[in-house]
């Protein structure tokens, strides 16, 4: 049995609850692991990096609005990305506290490779299911998401 062993006897809402949190901790944990080890980018870095590939450049404030962070914590993790040249900071012409974050090739290339990696461990994890069990498993994730947007 794995460490993130979410098995339960019990079916109460709590428990299957808490077992759904542990498995999908695991899944995210996994796909972490597997992009760092292949990309040497986390799961946390590379959504900024999808952002910046999605929208094109951004003002850190419009970075930070766009993952749902703190303005200082997208900050760190983009002096990071930058460190590596993952990304570029350019000043503002008209502000120069404002700065506008670009994508860099390395950074497209190096996202693609963990892109790659993260699809590589959903294919295995969810590609153990077979069809019926993907299907009622997506109709039960759409079921609590219906819930969570109450």
């Amino acid at each position: 049995m794995s460490e993130h062993a979410a098995i339960t006897t019990d079916h109460g809402p709590e428990q299957v609850g808490l077992a759904f949190l542990t498995t999908a901790y695991g899944v995210r944990e996994e796909v972490d692991r597997q992009m760092r080890s292949t990309a040497g980018l986390s799961l946390s870095r590379a959504k900024v990096l999808q952002v910046l590939a999605a929208r094109g450049a951004l003002h850190q404030a419009q970075l930070a609005n766009a993952l749902g962070q703190a303005p200082r914590s997208v900050t760190q993790i983009v002096e990071g990305l930058e460190r590596v040249g993952l990304v570029t900071r350019t000043g503002d012409t008209e502000d120069r506290r404002r700065k506008t974050v670009s994508l860099t090739d390395k950074g497209r290339t190096t996202l693609a490779t963990a892109e790659q990696a993260g699809t590589h461990v959903l294919r295995q994890l969810f590609g153990s299911l077979d069809p019926q069990q993907k299907a009622s498993l997506g109709t039960l994730l759409a079921r609590l998401d219906t819930a969570l947007a109450r």
